[in-house]
């Protein structure tokens, strides 16, 4: 599937997710790299298959395989930090912010790739899995690293709207099951 087709899956009423898309698919605040990481990154921690598949037709090749799996690894690994930070940040008994993680995260500190560029994804993908401690964290090393407010909105724009793209074709595929097992009941 491409992002034409993806762009075309949507329903009408999701048309500014189809401008949005287009727009943030050629976003210059960030190097193609950064852009092309942020959408594999957002589709994969999206979880809807016709989103990744659009995505890793349209941004996979812009990207040297070493990115790839780079940009994989960073939805992996928030997979499971943002899990985790969540709980300990949410939680009333103080003594879990204390404990070590034990964790394996090895990958945070030997990416692959230019560090800035991975934390960029990881802090995409903590956005789209709502865990602010980690949102903190990776923010914090992007602004010391050298980017712009602006190029990390752009990185979270992204997010945001793979995450709304995801959502509205789950939600258009529920509620079409929803019809078809109404009409054979």
């Amino acid at each position: 599937m491409s992002i034409e087709a993806l762009k075309d899956a949507l329903p009408e009423y999701a048309k500014d997710l189809k401008l949005n898309l287009s727009s943030l698919a050629g976003e210059a605040l960030l190097t193609e790299q950064q852009r092309a990481g942020t959408f594999i990154a957002c589709a994969l921690a999206s979880r809807e298959r016709s989103v990744t598949s659009a995505i890793f037709s349209e941004f996979a090749s812009k990207l040297s395989p070493e990115a790839l799996t780079a940009a994989r690894a960073a939805a992996s690994i928030m997979a499971m930090n943002n899990i985790y930070y969540r709980f300990t940040h949410l939680s009333s008994a103080p003594d879990y912010k204390t404990l070590p993680a034990r964790l394996r995260m090895n990958v945070i500190g030997k990416p692959g790739v230019d560090k800035v560029d991975f934390e960029l994804w990881c802090l995409a993908v903590s956005a789209i899995n709502g865990c602010g401690v980690c949102i903190d964290s990776h923010e914090k090393i992007l602004r010391d690293g050298g980017l712009s407010a602006e190029q990390i909105q752009a990185a979270v724009r992204i997010a945001a709207t793979v995450h709304a793209i995801a959502a509205t074709l789950d939600g258009e595929a529920h509620s079409a099951d929803l019809a078809i097992n109404a009409v054979a009941a």
